[in-house]
C-alpha cells in the first residue's frame, strides 16, 4: 500500500492556504485529498486493540496452559517480551522497510528507510484503503500492522517451548523480524512487492503470518532438538482451562485480525467477520469428529485446536470467500491439521511442542492455496477481474513456495547466528528444573 503525500499540511506549514491559490487548483486539491471517515478509523482502532488481545493475553494463555507447570511463566514471558520488542523495532525501521518503496533493484523484495523512526508521519498523514479516495490515519495503519508483525514471531515460541534460552528468543526475534518477516510482508502487501504484483491473494496473512511462523517454528524445533523425556515421559498440558480461555480470546481477537484487514467499516468487513465465525466453527467440528472416530472420544483440546486451524485457514480468504466457501475451507483445515499434528508428526518424530507447524504452517498452506478456489465468483467468492481458478491457484502456489523457501532458509541461518551469539538451548539440569526458575527466578504457582 502506498501513502499519499499531503498537499494541504505542507502548504499550511509555509503559511499558505487555499485562498491564496488559483480557485481551479484549490478545487483539484480538494478533489484529490483522501477522505478520512471517523467510522472507518474507529473500526481500525478497535481492530488493532482486538489483535493485541489475541496476542497478550490470548496466545500467551493458550500456549501457557499447554506446557507443564514449571514452564508456564516462561511462555507468558516470551510472548509478552516478543510483542514488546517487535513494537519498538516496528516503529524504528520495520514499518518503513515493509511499507515504503525500496527503489530500483530491491523494491520488489524490501522497502527503504524513508520512514524510519516514523519520519514524516503525523496526525494528518493518511494511508490508502481498498477504496479510491478513502483513507485512514497513517498512525492507525502503523499500529494495526504492528500487531501483525508482533504476533507472528510470538507464534513461533510454541514450537520450541520448554527448552530454549530466553536470550535466544529475544535475539532470534530481532533477526527474524528484520530478515524474514519484513521482506515477506513487503512482497505480499506493498504495491511494489513481487507477490503483490504477481496477483497473489492474501487478505489477512496466510503467507505473511501463518506459513511464515509455522515453517520457522518447525525449523527451530528441529535445530534445537527434542525436549528431555520426549516420547518417554508424560508431557501433558498443565491447564486446559487456561488453554480454553486463550483459545476463546484468540477467536475474539481474530475478528480484528481478519475483519480489520478490510481497512474500512463496510460490507467487506462484515463478510470477513462472518467467515471468521463459520470457518473455525466448521474446523472445530471437523477435528472433533475425526478425533472421536479415531480415538473414541472428542476432546476440548481437539475442538479448540481445530477452531484455531480454521481461523488460520480462513485468514488469507476472509474478505474474498463467500460464507459457504469458508465452511468448506474450515472443514478441510480441521481434518487435515488433525492428521498433521498426530499422524505426520508422530511418523517423522519431531518435537514441535505446541504444534505450530501442524496448525499454522499446514493450515496456512491450505488457506493460501484454497483462497484461489473459494474466492472464485462462480463459487460465491469475491475475486476480481477476469478470474480463473486454475490461474489463481497456480499464483497462490508460487506465493506459498516462495514463502516456504524464504522463511525456511532464512530461519536456518538466523538460528545458527543466534546459537553463535548466545546459544539456543538451556542445559539439561535447567530444563529439568523448569524455565520459570532457570530463566526468570519465579514460579507460576506457589502452594
Amino acid at each position: 500500500m502506498k501513502f499519499r503525500p499531503l498537499l494541504l499540511p505542507a502548504l499550511g506549514a509555509l503559511g499558505l492556504g487555499l485562498a491564496t491559490l488559483d480557485p481551479a487548483l484549490a478545487q483539484d486539491a480538494a478533489a484529490a485529498a483522501p477522505t478520512v471517515n471517523k467510522g472507518d478509523t474507529t473500526w481500525m482502532l478497535v481492530s488493532t486493540i482486538l489483535v493485541i488481545l489475541m496476542t497478550i493475553p490470548g496466545l500467551a494463555l493458550f500456549y501457557g496452559g499447554l506446557v507443564r507447570t514449571k514452564n508456564m511463566l516462561s511462555v507468558l514471558m516470551q510472548v509478552f517480551s516478543v510483542f514488546s520488542l517487535v513494537a519498538i523495532l516496528w516503529v524504528f525501521y520495520g514499518y518503513s522497510l515493509a511499507f515504503t518503496s525500496g527503489g530500483e533493484g530491491i523494491g520488489a523484495v524490501i522497502g527503504g528507510f524513508s520512514k524510519a523512526f516514523l519520519a514524516g508521519v503525523n496526525t494528518d498523514s493518511t494511508a490508502d484503503t481498498f477504496t479510491k479516495g478513502v483513507a485512514i490515519p497513517e498512525f492507525t495503519f502503523i499500529a494495526f500492522q504492528l500487531t501483525f508483525a508482533a504476533i507472528t514471531p510470538a507464534l513461533i515460541v510454541g514450537a520450541f517451548a520448554e527448552r530454549i534460552k530466553f536470550s535466544a528468543v529475544m535475539v532470534f526475534t530481532g533477526l527474524w523480524l528484520t530478515f524474514v518477516y519484513l521482506p515477506i510482508a513487503h512482497m505480499v502487501w506493498f504495491s511494489e512487492g513481487y507477490l503483490f504484483g504477481l496477483g497473489a491473494l492474501d487478505f489477512a496473512g496466510g503467507t505473511v503470518v501463518h506459513i511464515n511462523s509455522g515453517v520457522a517454528g518447525l525449523v527451530g524445533a528441529l535445530m534445537i532438538g527434542k525436549r528431555v523425556g520426549y516420547g518417554r515421559d508424560l508431557l501433558a498440558p498443565h491447564s486446559l482451562t487456561l488453554t480454553f480461555v486463550g483459545a476463546c480470546l484468540l477467536w475474539v481477537g481474530w475478528f480484528g485480525f481478519n475483519a480489520g484487514s478490510n481497512l474500512e467499516a463496510t460490507g467487506g468487513a462484515a463478510l470477513a467477520l462472518i467467515n471468521t465465525i463459520l470457518a473455525p466453527a466448521a474446523a472445530g467440528l471437523a477435528w472433533m469428529t475425526v478425533e472421536a472416530f479415531g480415538k473414541g472420544k472428542a476432546s476440548l483440546l481437539g475442538i479448540a485446536s481445530g477452531a484455531v486451524a480454521g481461523l488460520v485457514a480462513i485468514t488469507p480468504a476472509a474478505g474474498l470467500s463467500g460464507p459457504m466457501g469458508s465452511i468448506v475451507l474450515g472443514l478441510v483445515a480441521g481434518a487435515v491439521c488433525y492428521f498433521a499434528v498426530t499422524g505426520v508428526k508422530n511418523a517423522l518424530g519431531y518435537d514441535d511442542a505446541l504444534d505450530v507447524f501442524g496448525i499454522h504452517g499446514v493450515g496456512g498452506i491450505i488457506g493460501a492455496i484454497g483462497t484461489g478456489i473459494v474466492a472464485a465468483p462462480s463459487l460465491g467468492g469475491y475475486g476480481v477481474g477476469e478470474y480463473s481458478i486454475g490461474g489463481q491457484v497456480w499464483t497462490q502456489i508460487i506465493a506459498v513456495v516462495i514463502t516456504l523457501a524464504w522463511t525456511g532458509i532464512g530461519s536456518v541461518v538466523l538460528y545458527k547466528i543466534t546459537d553463535l551469539i548466545v546459544g539456543l538451548r538451556v542445559t539439561q539440569d535447567q530444563e529439568r528444573e523448569g524455565l520459570d526458575l532457570a530463566d526468570h527466578g519465579e514460579r507460576a504457582y506457589n502452594y
